[in-house]
């Protein structure tokens, strides 16, 4: 049992949660949060991978802290972006992963990965969708002018940034803000919706009505 493990005995305490596999790029500060709800006991799942398209993503060094199995997969090592996404399938599918968060992920999943996990594949972007998809949706908002940016949880599906909304939440934007100040802000309020978006779906209490996510009561 390693330190942290000692210290936090809810984060070995894993049976019967919902196992998740996360695939990120970069920090990993997404990552970071729910790795932290997990030890803590703020989500009934436990990390089972994850997954890296960079090698010297911070974010593997993060999974390596908490004792997570963590795998690098070098897309120049594959022919096609399907090619890639089977392998990063494989991998999912060999810890058992149940549900796949985008957490800074910056590649564009295929149909291979959106087939095979219909419905239960998230991501997080920093921008109330649908406006501003894509890369650099703060400088985006800032450039348009807007008064309120904030962040969204959503279904992944075959268009970029435009499946199902599960969680928003707004921030102001305010009249000195830079690209770097209104992003650390809306990167605080994507730790805490992304979190509360798993737990959500944990518990089973998010249906699919058309494109419009319903919000159960939980039972």
């Amino acid at each position: 049992m390693g330190k942290y493990e000692a210290e936090n005995p809810g984060y070995v305490m894993a049976e019967k949660r919902r196992i998740l596999g996360v695939l990120v790029s970069g920090l990993g500060s997404n990552l970071q949060a729910i790795l932290e709800a997990c030890a803590k006991g703020g989500l009934n799942a436990s990390v089972g991978v994850v997954i890296s398209d960079k090698k010297e993503a911070q974010a593997l060094d993060r999974a390596r802290q908490f004792k997570v199995s963590e795998v690098y997969l070098d897309p120049k090592a594959s022919d096609s972006r399907e090619a890639y996404d089977q392998r990063i399938l494989k991998e999912l599918k060999r810890h058992t992963v149940e549900l796949v968060i985008l957490a800074g992920f910056m590649r564009i999943v295929t149909p291979v990965l959106i087939r095979a996990y219909r419905n239960r594949i998230i991501n997080i972007h920093p921008a109330l969708l649908p406006s501003f998809p894509g890369l650099h949706a703060q400088r985006q908002a800032l450039v348009y002018g807007v008064k309120v940016s904030g962040c969204t949880v959503h279904f992944v599906d075959e268009q970029v940034d435009q499946g199902p909304i599960i969680l928003q939440t707004a921030v102001p934007v305010l009249e000195n803000d830079t690209e770097e100040t209104l992003s650390e802000r809306i990167l605080a309020e994507e730790h805490r919706i992304l979190v509360q978006a798993i737990q959500l779906f944990v518990e089973e209490r998010l249906e699919l009505q058309d494109r419009k996510v319903v919000i159960k009561e939980l039972r």
